[in-house]
């Protein structure tokens, strides 16, 4: 008799779910415990999720099999990874023999952000027992060779990895605005298939791609939502408002990161093309009093060049820079102890990562007063991710006024870097080796100028000043001469 019961109830069970094949919104809202355990205080997905669920419905009623294409551009922390999930459990529960492929921006955030929230959600379906998850496949129970969807870190070098899909086909992107152009074409393919879901979800990083493309030239393949994280449930609305008052409505940190908007053309670079011509336009102008800065940067590689740049308060044009190849590094120090002796520099500061420690050392053993930096150091600013982020920060700031010389390449080393922001929303410069892929040059005389706002600096003659000012006061007896 009990096992007549249970039978019974787990039939009941199919046949509720078969009814939402084309109702995804009452699937979620019937399979997860709402207002109960760690879902207590939550009544239900959130509008926007709600009417992104409504659309695939009406397409899954209404397609007559045709394939579907949605992109969804938002801010910062709206629930796009609850989303996914929902999606890949509805399909796998209503789509017999699913054939289906997850991928994200990095492995990292694959594995520890998109498929760990379907592992969450899993867990708290009341269809658990149908589905097993593992590191890298969510498949039916009792077909796991061909019920199955896949979690798969995308790569340029095998992008055929994402080929070869039939039958019941799902795609999902997330962080979709950094998965490169060769990955979309491949998905295409499957899209031939009748009934193919594709999703693409992320935050609108860059102005270029086949993500931005689908908000514009593609739009019309495409159903497209923009979302700004300030209407959404969940979002940490004073973090969401300080980021306005910070960086302004109309920023492009706060069109991606808030309003869900792609930024301004090139948005990525680091540093405009403008900020940098009216740089080396500009004047050189100093006083003499401000502290002169020589910034050493240590090539690594043989491609690489080391570079000895000054700086003296917004003037960075005067002094002529150095720039060496194949030189090893004692020679390096040789060079750089010349330049302190010649131009009496207030401060040096080497760049210590990598063959650069052996300049440093041998800087010592001359007696030249260098200080060590490392760019992969902690940044004083929490707004960045490292120092070399801060220092390209300061940098930057400082091209609004200051001069530099009119060298193309600095120029292009300055324009060349690109940015983006980790898990905590702190500002990262592209690596070095990054850019190289990208096909441009290791932005040695940009990082040299960096360098010199490694730290505050101080003129030497201020602190001898200071230091006879001291005495001054403690030898003053304002008593003396009176009687």
């Amino acid at each position: 008799m009990t096992a007549t019961l249970e039978k019974t109830a787990a039939d009941h069970l199919v046949e509720d779910i078969a009814s939402f094949h084309d109702d995804p919104l009452g699937f979620v809202k019937y399979v997860f415990p709402w207002g109960e355990g760690d879902l207590e205080g939550h009544t239900g997905p959130d509008t926007w999720q709600e009417e992104l669920l409504k659309d695939v419905g009406k397409h899954i009623q209404e397609g007559e099999g045709k394939s579907y294409q949605h992109a969804c551009a938002s801010g910062h922390g709206i629930g796009k990874g609850a989303v996914t999930a929902w999606l890949i459990l509805h399909q796998m529960a209503c789509r017999k023999n699913l054939n289906g492929v997850v991928t994200a921006n990095t492995k990292q955030q694959l594995e520890t952000k998109t498929w760990r929230e379907l592992a969450l959600w899993h867990s708290r379906s009341i269809i658990k027992p149908w589905f097993e998850w593992t590191a890298t496949k969510f498949y039916h129970v009792s077909s796991p060779e061909t019920w199955y969807v896949s979690a798969i870190p995308w790569s340029e070098r095998n992008s055929e990895a994402f080929a070869g899909q039939h039958g019941e086909v799902l795609v999902i992107y997330d962080e979709a605005s950094s998965i490169p152009d060769c990955i979309y074409e491949v998905s295409e393919g499957a899209m031939t298939t009748p009934g193919a879901m594709w999703f693409t979800f992320g935050n609108p990083t860059r102005n270029t791609g086949r993500f931005r493309e689908s908000f514009g030239k593609f739009k019309h393949r495409w159903t497209t939502r923009q979302i700004d994280s300030r209407t959404c449930k969940m979002t940490d609305k004073r973090k969401l408002e300080e980021w306005v008052a910070d960086y302004g409505e109309d920023s492009d940190f706060c069109k991606v990161r808030v309003r869900g908007l792609f930024p301004s053309a090139s948005s990525m670079q680091f540093i405009s093309g403008d900020l940098v011509d009216d740089a080396y336009s500009r004047e050189a102008k100093c006083y003499l009093e401000e502290p002169l800065i020589i910034a050493v940067d240590v090539a690594r590689f043989g491609d690489d060049q080391s570079v000895i740049c000054y700086r003296r308060g917004r003037d960075a044009k005067t002094i002529e820079w150095q720039t060496y190849r194949g030189v090893d590094t004692m020679q390096l120090a040789s060079y750089v102890s010349e330049a302190v002796r010649t131009h009496q520099a207030d401060a040096v500061f080497v760049d210590g990562g990598g063959v650069g420690g052996g300049v440093v050392d041998r800087l010592h053993q001359l007696h030249v007063p260098v200080i060590e930096v490392n760019f992969g150091g902690k940044a004083e600013d929490s707004r960045y991710q490292n120092k070399r982020a801060e220092m390209w920060g300061n940098m930057r700031e400082w091209l609004q006024r200051g001069s530099i010389p009119r060298d193309q390449e600095l120029i292009d080393d300055l324009i060349g870097v690109e940015y983006g922001f980790t898990p905590t929303n702190k500002i990262q410069l592209e690596k070095k080796e990054d850019m190289k892929k990208r096909g441009l040059a290791s932005p040695d005389l940009a990082d040299a100028l960096a360098l010199t706002f490694a730290y505050p600096v101080a003129p030497k003659g201020m602190a001898a000043h200071r230091g006879e000012m001291a005495k001054k006061r403690r030898s003053y007896n304002p008593l003396a001469g009176k009687r």
